[in-house]
């Protein structure tokens, strides 16, 4: 079984995906329920985790509609306004969809540095709590330092590392700082973590298998086959990697696992911890 643990969906307009700029001209089109279809029948996937690409609530209950009539489809984590005063209405909003498995924000997009320490945003996500619903933590590796702070003062919150928080990575210059980092948020037993995005944040031209490997075995060291999942982070992937690619790229990595170490990494983990409907 194959469950990728990270993708996102859209219908392309550039007034609701600013983000997406004339670099990025591959990803300013629609990749909706054809385009993931065809994408699983292409690679044997047997399901998928759709994470929002928008802080958007009508974005999240786009979302939750479409996982109604796509069967693909396991999960969604969505997004809701931590900050605001009507938090706990919007995560009530959504409580009765038993496709909604997480919510996320943006965080790397912050200008502040801090700002996943912010007191209105922790109230927030204290509000999770009992919920059943887990929190995917996107940041960039400059933000690992206060995001282990926010582990730590979340205990009871289920939480997913996205994109195994974004390293710079450079063939001849590996990234210490964030390998030290990733080891202390690792140590939050309330945390697991994606393998995912990760080419996107190649700074070379080109990439190898040996670029990403160093990464990878970081990220098997600090949160072990226990608490690793597979995601591709397609579409956003394309400006990078294919999805045949990247999927080749880590079953090679995977290679050294045990069977059943690889089910662990490949789906079981990703529909553990998101506790994901079993078709």
């Amino acid at each position: 079984m194959l469950i990728d643990s990270h993708h996102h969906l859209w219908q392309y307009s550039s007034e609701e995906y600013p983000w997406i700029s004339d670099q990025m001209s591959v990803l300013k089109q629609d990749f909706w329920s054809e385009q993931l279809q065809l994408l699983a029948k292409e690679n044997e996937i047997d399901g998928f985790v759709t994470v929002q690409a928008r802080q958007s609530l009508n974005e999240t209950q786009s979302l939750l509609d479409l996982a109604e009539h796509v069967s693909l489809i396991r999960g969604v984590v969505g997004w809701v306004d931590f900050r605001s005063p009507e938090v706990a209405s919007q995560l009530d909003r959504f409580a009765a969809n038993k496709a909604l498995r997480g919510l996320r924000h943006v965080v790397q997009d912050e200008s502040d540095d801090q700002f996943i320490l912010g007191k209105a945003f922790n109230r927030g996500i204290a509000q999770l709590e009992g919920r059943d619903l887990v929190y995917d933590v996107l940041i960039f590796a400059k933000h690992l330092e206060p995001s282990v702070k926010f582990v730590r003062s979340h205990p009871n919150i289920p939480m997913v590392l996205d994109h195994i928080a974004k390293p710079t990575i450079r063939a001849a210059d590996f990234h210490m700082q964030w390998k030290n980092d990733l080891l202390k948020l690792a140590e939050c037993e309330n945390v697991v973590c994606k393998f995912s995005g990760v080419a996107t944040e190649v700074r070379d031209s080109e990439w190898s298998i040996d670029t990403i490997r160093p990464y990878w075995d970081t990220a098997l060291d600090a949160f072990t086959p226990k608490r690793l999942m597979f995601g591709s982070d397609w579409p956003v992937c394309l400006l990078r990697t294919g999805y045949q690619q990247w999927l080749k790229t880590v079953r090679e990595l995977a290679a050294e696992l045990t069977e059943s170490e690889q089910e662990q990494l490949f789906s079981t983990n990703a529909i553990k911890y998101y506790r994901l409907e079993q078709n």
